[in-house]
C-alpha cells in the first residue's frame, strides 16, 4: 500500500537523505532482499520492519535482533507505534521518522539547513488523489451494506486445539474501494468516518455469527477514535442484548492504555452490559506491566511480534514474554498468543502458560457467508 512516511538519515557531509517507505511492510537489515540495507555495525540480517497501523500511525517491530531497535533511546520489545520526528536506531544506524503533510511538503520539524536528496518526493504528494465526492458516495453505499463482507478466524485451546472463539475481520467487496481494512480505514480517515466504518463491520460480524454459530464467542475490533464515545457503548449493549447474539469480546487498541482512568471506566461499563474486553497488541506499548495492573480485562492478546519465532528467540525475549503471561494470569485474564504459525511456536506458548492460540497454524481467516450483503 502507498505510504506518506519516510526515514531521514544524515550523510557524512551533513546532507539529509530521505528513504521513502514505498511499500509496507518495509524491512530493514543486512539481507539484500530487505527494503533498506543499512551499512551499519551490529545490524542483524532481518533486523526490523515498519508497517501501518489502523490508528494512522506507523508501527515498528523488532525482529528479535541481536543488538536491538530503539525509539528515542528506548529499546523496543516486540513493537511500538511511531510519531513524526521520532528517532530510531537499528543497532548503530540512526534515522528520524518523517511524515509528508497534506500540502505535499515534508515535515522537517526542528531541522536547520542541509540538502535534501529525495528526488521527486514532494511532487508525488498530490498524485492519485481520489475525488472526494465520489469517495463519499462510495462510503455511503458501503455503510448501507453494499459491498460489506468479512472473514472469521478460529481461536483455539492451546492443548486440545478445539475452537473456543472466533475473530471477525471486516472486508469490503465494493468495486470502487479497497478490500483490505488498513487502506479502507485510510480512506475513511480522509472523510472522518472511521468510527462509522468500524461500527458497520462490527454489526455485520455479530449479525453473521448470530445466524451461523450459536453460543459462539466473537472477538471484534474497534477503531481508536470510537473507544470512549458514548454511542460506542450503547451500540455494543444493543448488539449483546440481541437474542442469540454471540458473547462479544471487544479488542481495545493499545493507544487507549495511556488514558488509564477512562479505560478503567470503559472496562467497568462493558462488564455492566455483558461485553468482555481484550487488550489488542499487548506488549507493544511502553509499559505493559502497568497496563495489566491498572486495567483489569478478560483477555490479553499478545502482539504477534512477540510470538513469531518465539521458539528461536533469545532467552531475554522468552523470559520477557513468559513473565508477562504469568502476570496476565495473576490478574485473572486469559492470555492469547496471536500470530502462531509453527508447531514449535505453539509448543513454547503452551509451556509458557498461554490458554489460547490464534494464527495460520490453527486456521486462516475464511470468508463468511454474509446474509443480506450485496457486492453488486
Amino acid at each position: 500500500m502507498e505510504t506518506d512516511w519516510y526515514l531521514e538519515a544524515r550523510t557524512a557531509d551533513g546532507a539529509r537523505v530521505m528513504h521513502e517507505l514505498h511499500r509496507l511492510p518495509f524491512r530493514v537489515g543486512r539481507d539484500p532482499l530487505c527494503d533498506l540495507v543499512a551499512p551499519a555495525n551490529g545490524l542483524s540480517r532481518r533486523h526490523a520492519e515498519l508497517d501501518a497501523d489502523i490508528c494512522g500511525r506507523l508501527r515498528l517491530r523488532d525482529l528479535d535482533s541481536t543488538n536491538g531497535s530503539y525509539v528515542n533511546r528506548r529499546r523496543v520489545h516486540g513493537s511500538v507505534l511511531l510519531d513524526d520526528n521520532d528517532t530510531i536506531h537499528f543497532a548503530q544506524a540512526e534515522y528520524r521518522v518523517r511524515r509528508r503533510l497534506d500540502d505535499g511538503a515534508l515535515s522537517l520539524l526542528g531541522s536547520n539547513g542541509g540538502a535534501i536528496k529525495a528526488g521527486g518526493i514532494a511532487q508525488r504528494a498530490h498524485e492519485r488523489e481520489p475525488d472526494l465526492i465520489a469517495l463519499q458516495r462510495q462510503f455511503d453505499e458501503l455503510l448501507r451494506g453494499r459491498g460489506l463482507a468479512g472473514a472469521l478466524q478460529p481461536i483455539v485451546d492451546t492443548r486440545s486445539r478445539e475452537p473456543r472463539a472466533y475473530e471477525w475481520f471486516g472486508r469490503a467487496c465494493h468495486p470502487g474501494l479497497p478490500q483490505s481494512p488498513l487502506p479502507l480505514f485510510r480512506l475513511a480517515a480522509r472523510l472522518g468516518r472511521e468510527s462509522e466504518l468500524s461500527r458497520a463491520f462490527r454489526e455485520l460480524g455479530v449479525h453473521t455469527v448470530r445466524g451461523q454459530r450459536k453460543e459462539a464467542t466473537l472477538f471484534v475490533n474497534t477503531h481508536p477514535k470510537e473507544t470512549f464515545d458514548l454511542g460506542f457503548l450503547q451500540t455494543l449493549a444493543q448488539l449483546q442484548a440481541q437474542p442469540g447474539a454471540p458473547q462479544i469480546v471487544v479488542e481495545v487498541h493499545e493507544t487507549a492504555a495511556s488514558e488509564r482512568e477512562r479505560v478503567r471506566a470503559l472496562a467497568a461499563s462493558l462488564r455492566g452490559v455483558g461485553v468482555c474486553m481484550a487488550w489488542e497488541d499487548f506488549g507493544a506499548g511502553p509499559d505493559p506491566l502497568a497496563t495489566l495492573t491498572d486495567v483489569p480485562v478478560d483477555y490479553v492478546k499478545f502482539d504477534m511480534s512477540l510470538i513469531r519465532g518465539i521458539d528461536m528467540a533469545s532467552r531475554r525475549k522468552q523470559a520477557l514474554v513468559g513473565d508477562l503471561v504469568r502476570r496476565a494470569r495473576d490478574q485473572g485474564a486469559v492470555p492469547l498468543a496471536e500470530g502462531v504459525e509453527t508447531e514449535a511456536e505453539a509448543e513454547i506458548c503452551r509451556l509458557m502458560g498461554f490458554k489460547l492460540l490464534q494464527g495460520y497454524l490453527t486456521g486462516k481467516p475464511a470468508l463468511a457467508e454474509v446474509a443480506g450483503a450485496s457486492s453488486a
